[in-house]
């Protein structure tokens, strides 16, 4: 069954423009992990955040994308990495236009 998981985490930037240029290669190596569907890319730089939503075909594939991307950015030196994983209601979602889930 299919399952959110939400990451967040403190950023000083880049934000905007400049993200999709930094990022952009590893926005498309993304795509290849096991099991991720999609993923919705956030920011605030009034806040100082950044992280992304995304869409696993199961919870084990997100559990291990995880483990491996809050291990990628501690390298990094990013801290207070918050990682949480959802199941989803998908008889209310579908109320509210998911239909990604059928």
């Amino acid at each position: 069954m299919a399952v959110i998981l939400q990451v967040d985490f403190p950023s000083q930037g880049p934000f905007g423009e400049a993200m999709s240029q930094a990022y952009q290669t590893l926005a498309e190596s993304i795509n290849l992990e096991t099991g991720m569907i999609w993923k919705i890319w956030t920011e605030n730089s009034d806040t100082q955040e950044a992280g992304g939503i995304y869409l696993f075909d199961y919870q084990e594939n997100a559990e291990k994308y995880l483990k491996m991307h809050t291990a990628r950015l501690t390298s990094f030196g990013v801290k207070n990495i918050r990682g949480k994983i959802f199941q989803i209601n998908s008889v209310l979602s579908d109320i509210n236009q998911a239909n990604f889930l059928k």
